[in-house]
């Protein structure tokens, strides 16, 4: 008996499973989620892949490249910032994948995308019937090593992923560079009777890529139930980065978040409030220890009151916590943060930065 329970404990730690393990936490690459194997070359036309099935573990339709990171033909560069080998989608061209997954479970997809020409580029993430349209023109990292997010709730115990190119460019062979795609099971944290906030210190976030050391992109428009960083909606219309203790100054725990595209770069949570009741706001200020440096400031907006938190960054991952007063007006109080002000890395003016935001917390204040 024993024996066979030991089996059955290593089966469900394998990571993709069939489906009678279907419930095994999930996180990782997808299968040939990195692109490294190769189609056979008698389905390459010199780097356009011939056949639906010809890329390993993948479905694709359209005009979809087979890529290999350094100089191109005609003079171009691209970055392959995670492994040697990439895909590009061309003109309305996609590719897809079949995943196992629990129903009703949050999932994020971790992704290395940028854009390859002068164009406005987009890239359609879907998983059915959940889907986002993720612009590319804004490079966060002035080498294009940009890593992306995206959430969804799987509605079966399959998801079809996809990466589409829905535009049409003047040059058929633009279109974005995609070169490492990973998932990551969430658990949606709750408030707890010492903090109304959800993943009040950003612990619960997407997969990093193994040798991502740029953070990843939340991008704008994510709504609180599909968000990839459990608990917050990112409302603006730039991204907000999730950052991680490895590759940056964290003020607590393993993670925060980087606001780093000015008041275009803002995040959100909506709490439950007694109406009339005082409650108290914490959160920490600081910088990632990442090049960005200068006045600093991050505005917090709760119910009618509004704060400003200034900090002095010299790049040396300091970090301060700042207190607020503020009166619930509602059964609801949306909070919201943003950076007053847009910042660029000390060594690269062309990779935008900014505050790191930490340890978020609300209680309620006992009157005397």
């Amino acid at each position: 008996m024993a024996v066979l329970i030991s089996l059955l404990l290593a089966l469900s730690s394998v990571f993709f499973t069939g489906p009678a393990f279907a419930a095994t936490y999930l996180e990782g690459l997808l299968p040939n989620g990195n692109f490294e194997e190769s189609p056979k070359p008698t389905d390459l036309k010199k780097t356009v892949i011939k056949g639906k099935y010809s890329l390993p573990k993948w479905e694709i339709n359209g005009s979809v490249e087979y890529i290999a990171g350094g100089p191109q033909p005609g003079g171009m560069y691209f970055a392959v910032a995670h492994g040697i080998h990439a895909v590009r989608l061309g003109n309305e061209a996609s590719i897809s994948q079949t995943i196992p997954v629990k129903p009703g479970s949050l999932y994020a997809l971790t992704f290395g995308a940028s854009r390859t020409c002068a164009q406005d580029e987009v890239l359609r993430v879907s998983v059915p019937p959940q889907t986002g349209d993720l612009p590319l023109q804004t490079l966060y990292d002035s080498f294009g090593g940009d890593v992306y997010a995206w959430g969804f709730r799987a509605t079966s115990n399959e998801a079809k992923v996809t990466f589409h190119n829905p535009g049409v460019q003047e040059d058929p062979a633009c279109g974005p560079l995609l070169d490492a795609v990973a998932i990551k099971e969430l658990f949606p944290p709750m408030p707890t009777r010492d903090n109304l906030v959800k993943n009040s210190g950003f612990e619960e976030g997407p997969h990093l890529l193994i040798n991502s050391s740029t953070g990843v992109l939340l991008p704008p428009k994510q709504e609180d139930l599909t968000s990839p960083l459990p608990g917050w909606i990112i409302e603006s219309l730039k991204a907000v980065k999730f950052v991680d203790k490895k590759h940056f100054n964290v003020p607590f725990g393993l993670a925060a978040v980087e606001l780093l595209a000015g008041r275009e770069s803002a995040i959100a949570q909506v709490l439950r409030t007694v109406p009339n009741k005082l409650y108290n706001l914490t959160f920490s200020i600081g910088d990632g220890k990442n090049g960005c440096h200068g006045d600093m400031m991050i505005e917090a907006f709760a119910a009618k009151d509004s704060f400003k938190a200034p900090f002095k960054s010299r790049g040396k991952g300091e970090f301060k916590t700042v207190s607020f007063k503020f009166k619930a007006i509602a059964a609801r109080t949306r909070l919201t943060f943003f950076s007053s002000f847009y910042h660029t890395r000390i060594d690269d003016f062309g990779s935008l930065c900014g505050p790191v935001l930490d340890q978020v917390r609300v209680l309620s204040i006992r009157k005397p």
